[in-house]
């Protein structure tokens, strides 16, 4: 990737700023984790980490289905594929979007409030159909070390643990709904296998006794996604290997159970497959702290600030100096990376030691193919918003000799 930036630069005179999806190695991650997943297992993708034409496209052909949190996204899938299975959610659904979801066939729709239920049916009534549906639930317990928790703390989502068998009987009662099953989308970016296969568990424990308990037929059981990327130790990430193992012996433990098992994941999918891309414009000293500003900031990457972390990054050295004065650098010494916004908040990595840097190189971020672009606040300022590059095996082995190209062609087949 850094000699493709390097080529890139070497065509424009304007400061470099730009996300880059290698989308080879995306097709290439996802299906191995589809290829992995027990059969009993669906992977949905969700639309949510990353909503590009591109990257949907691209993931059409190899994840069993999509998420959507919104009509706009469930929109934007069916510009891509008219067919695909939708799961739809999302704790604020207004009467437009149940009404959408209807009308676009979605296949499941995760029910967040008993309110929701009834306004549901009743939509469905006055179309003459049925809606099938999971009931979303906001556990009493979550994953103790994820980033975010959706349930077992008091959050907007999902029906409260003890109310749940309250909305089974009122949603067995509505004539125009097909209760289905559960959600149980209860966290955001954990990366412990042991700790998530637990989790999966407690859902087929909880989902098995309200089956029994209220006399329903289950088919499908969404444990969410919730895998997270280790921003703060690229090599230390999310073991699939192992869950993929937890999860095989779970499902043998629940073999009684022929329900299908729902992952709605969006990290974990697209973020290894996105870099982000911001040339160094100024390199400067204050109250004894170095800091390297570059072309572009939280409103093109705004997760770094968002979590309050540093987001990893690589330097692109760029040879051309165009100026008659001397260029600034700094060698071997902790640097901050902030963008250009009139904010001390807009910070993408603080006090990381480079051997070397200069105004002109390039800073290049990885894992920023998931809620980079996508939640970010694009128009603040009215600065220029970075290019945004969908690079395919060609462009991908443009600049290499002909040994790395069989070897980089090798890696995309396997």
């Amino acid at each position: 990737m850094e000699k493709i930036v390097q080529s890139l630069k070497k065509e424009q005179e304007k400061p470099f700023c730009a996300y880059l999806y290698h989308l080879p190695k995306l097709r290439q991650h996802v299906n191995q984790l589809t290829s992995t997943l027990p059969t009993k297992c669906d992977l949905f993708y969700a639309v949510k980490a990353n909503s590009d034409f591109e990257i949907l496209k691209a993931l059409a052909p190899i994840v069993h289905g999509f998420e959507a949190a919104s009509l706009g996204e469930i929109e934007k899938i069916r510009q891509v594929d008219k067919t695909v299975p939708i799961l739809f959610g999302g704790p604020g659904k207004t009467r437009e979007e149940m009404e959408g979801a209807i009308h676009h066939g979605v296949t499941l729709l995760n029910v967040e409030s008993t309110h929701e239920l009834r306004l549901l049916n009743y939509i469905a009534s006055q179309k003459g159909t049925n809606i099938s549906i999971l009931l979303r639930v906001n556990l009493k317990h979550s994953v103790p070390n994820a980033k975010l928790k959706m349930a077992g703390v008091p959050t907007q989502f999902g029906i409260d643990e003890q109310d749940v068998p309250h909305a089974i009987v009122l949603a067995k009662s509505l004539p125009n709904i097909r209760l289905h099953g559960f959600h149980f989308h209860a966290m955001s970016n954990n990366c412990d296998s042991k700790t998530h296969a637990e989790f999966v568990d407690h859902c087929f424990e909880k989902a098995k006794s309200w089956e029994k308990e209220w006399e329903i037929n289950i088919s499908y059981l969404n444990v969410g996604g919730g895998i997270g990327i280790n921003y703060l130790d690229l090599k230390n990430q999310f073991n699939w290997a192992d869950f993929t193992d937890r999860l095989k012996k779970v499902l043998e433990k629940h073999g009684d159970k022929r329900w299908k098992v729902l992952f709605e994941c969006g990290r974990y999918i697209t973020s290894s497959c996105g870099y982000y891309a911001a040339e160094i414009l100024d390199i400067k000293q204050n109250h004894g702290s170095h800091f390297c500003i570059v072309r572009g900031g939280s409103h093109h990457l705004r997760l770094p600030a968002a979590w309050k972390q540093s987001h990893p990054f690589t330097v692109v050295p760029v040879e051309n100096w165009g100026y008659p004065f001397e260029r600034p650098e700094i060698t071997n010494s902790p640097i901050t990376v902030a963008g250009e916004l009139c904010t001390p908040n807009d910070v993408l990595a603080r006090d990381i030691q480079v051997p070397r840097i200069r105004v002109g190189d390039i800073l290049l971020f990885s894992y920023a193919g998931a809620y980079g672009w996508a939640i970010s606040h694009h128009d603040f300022l009215s600065h220029p918003h970075p290019e945004h590059l969908y690079l395919e095996a060609d462009d991908i082995l443009q600049g290499h000799s002909e040994e790395e190209k069989n070897y980089i062609d090798a890696l995309i087949a396997n």
